[in-house]
């Protein structure tokens, strides 16, 4: 089972993905990430969604996976319109409109039932910030290079009003959601998935879990980010034979390299010629808004002076992922992908 064969480098104001068949690996500003997607059955389209882009400097990464209820043409349609709404914000450093745009949106579908969970990140490389936001999504697993273990990755501080925040996108068009942060070091890895994985069964015929699939992860071993998706599919496969045949199978693994994508002439004047055709396009009333860049220290005078990006958000420390990291037993302990 391929998890990511082959590999691009994701250029400036640029989205990639769909809710098709595909394995790879895609390059963006301070991160790699891998992206397995398998749709239901032979079907060219499914219910899962993925996403990454790129801002007009390289600096912000976006990335959404989402799962969204139902399957074929319904749902594919979904999917493009998600990709118009990546475009839309592509710039923006801050997600939290986008996120209220994603629930107004599948709460004005049409069709009957229209809501997805979804994991909602934006990665800010000059600081290593990534924003998370998870709307009633299995919680994704992060791996800390310098404790050498998995863990979830979830808010350690609870919301009061619980019933009005964080649930699934569409259900209720007046919910807000909460977001928090985390600095990625080096050697981070961070590992979402859509419930296909969860709902797996252990070789006793139990359900997996969150619990079981942490357990699974934490066993692998020293397997390389770029290995991380083929390996663990192939172990859950392995456990119970209908393991990973009766839904959609999306896995997203994101490692963060510290380092900087260096983008040529040619590309950054690429960059700005779509960022002026969407400017034109917008003189239209029926055309999509133009994504204009966020107009913040970090972002507009980081494209000029890299060393403004670090303006981001620097008087304001993210609030602590809370730790619940499974002890490694078993035969093995992991060494880090």
């Amino acid at each position: 089972m391929a998890a990511a064969g082959d590999s691009q480098r994701i250029e400036c104001m640029e989205v990639w993905g769909g809710s098709q068949l595909t394995a790879r690996g895609v390059q963006l500003g301070g991160l790699d990430a891998w992206v397995y997607s398998k749709p239901y059955g032979q079907a060219p389209r499914g219910g899962d969604v993925y996403y990454a882009s790129s801002c007009a400097t390289g600096r912000i990464t976006r990335l959404l996976l989402a799962d969204v209820a139902g399957h074929g043409s319904a749902v594919a349609s979904t999917a493009a319109d998600l990709r118009l709404l990546m475009r839309r914000y592509v710039n923006c450093i801050d997600q939290t409109e986008f996120v209220r745009r994603l629930n107004r949106q599948f709460a004005e579908l049409p069709r009957k039932g229209a809501f997805a969970t979804a994991i909602v990140t934006t990665f800010f490389s000059p600081t290593s910030r990534l924003t998370v936001c998870n709307a009633g999504h299995p919680r994704p697993l992060r791996y800390r290079a310098s404790k050498d273990r998995w863990e979830f990755l979830s808010q350690q501080e609870e919301s009061p009003c619980k019933a009005l925040r964080n649930v699934p996108l569409g259900l209720i068009q007046a919910a807000d959601y909460d977001q928090f942060d985390v600095e990625l070091e080096p050697g981070d890895c961070l590992l979402s998935y859509t419930d296909a994985l969860i709902e797996s069964r252990d070789a006793d015929g139990e359900m997996l879990g969150e619990e079981g699939l942490l357990r699974i992860v934490s066993l692998l071993g020293g397997v390389p980010a770029e290995r991380l998706i083929e390996t663990l599919l192939a172990e859950i496969a392995e456990r119970y034979h209908e393991n990973l045949s009766e839904d959609d199978v999306t896995v997203m693994v994101i490692k963060a390299t510290g380092g900087q994508l260096r983008h040529g002439f040619r590309q950054r004047l690429r960059a700005a010629v779509r960022l002026l055709g969407t400017l034109a396009r917008a003189a239209n009333p029926r055309a999509e808004r133009p994504p204009l860049p966020d107009f913040k220290l970090a972002n507009i005078g980081g494209a000029i002076i890299p060393a403004l990006g670090k303006f981001w958000r620097v008087q304001a420390p993210p609030r602590p992922a809370r730790d619940q990291a499974a002890p490694a037993s078993g035969r093995d302990r992991l060494h880090g992908p």
